[in-house]
């Protein structure tokens, strides 16, 4: 049998264990940890939620939106660290809500740039921040290190969980 909590690699990982899983106190306590960290960012969005009426990923849209007027979409993507597509169906959201304007540009007409309009800075000044979340502040406040062993070790859980890739590119507050 399997230890849960022994390093294995993929092909080695039971797909299907019918036996449940008991975790030994250090995973349990990690997995607390990771619970925690949810609870965090969820509580975060749902209270923007709550307060002003449209989720977090828009919240944060919108405030870099104010911050870079005319941006276009696949600039507003790589700020926001999402995919392209993901973007252009928040900014949808926002156009269809009247809290953004998109124009053609004058310099490139293929391209679309994006203005904040009155209602969306207004909604800004009532939400509470931070406009990106909860998480990545936390996360641009830890030093290079904590940064790369982080990022190493999730790489590991990444791979023994078998996730999808393309998940990266999806906001925390729309999951």
């Amino acid at each position: 049998m399997v230890n849960p909590c022994t390093p294995v690699s993929a092909d080695e990982a039971p797909q299907h264990s019918p036996a449940a899983t008991v975790l030994d106190e250090p995973a349990a306590r990690v997995l607390r940890r990771f619970r925690q960290v949810f609870n965090a960012v969820k509580t975060h969005f749902q209270q923007v939620e709550r307060q002003v009426g449209i989720g977090g990923a828009q919240v944060w849209a919108l405030s870099v939106i104010q911050a870079r007027p005319g941006i276009g979409v696949n600039d507003l993507a790589r700020a926001l660290d999402i995919r392209q597509s993901t973007a252009s169906n928040l900014v949808r959201a926002l156009v269809d809500r009247g809290l953004v304007a998109t124009a053609r540009s004058e310099r490139d007409r293929r391209a679309v740039e994006l203005r904040l309009l009155p209602p969306g800075a207004q909604l800004l000044e009532h939400t509470p921040g931070p406009f990106s979340g909860v998480l990545p502040v936390a996360l641009a406040q830890l030093d290079a290190a904590t940064l790369a062993r982080l990022e190493t070790d999730l790489s590991r859980i990444i791979e023994l969980l078998g996730a999808d890739e393309d998940a990266g590119g999806l906001p925390l507050a729309s999951m």
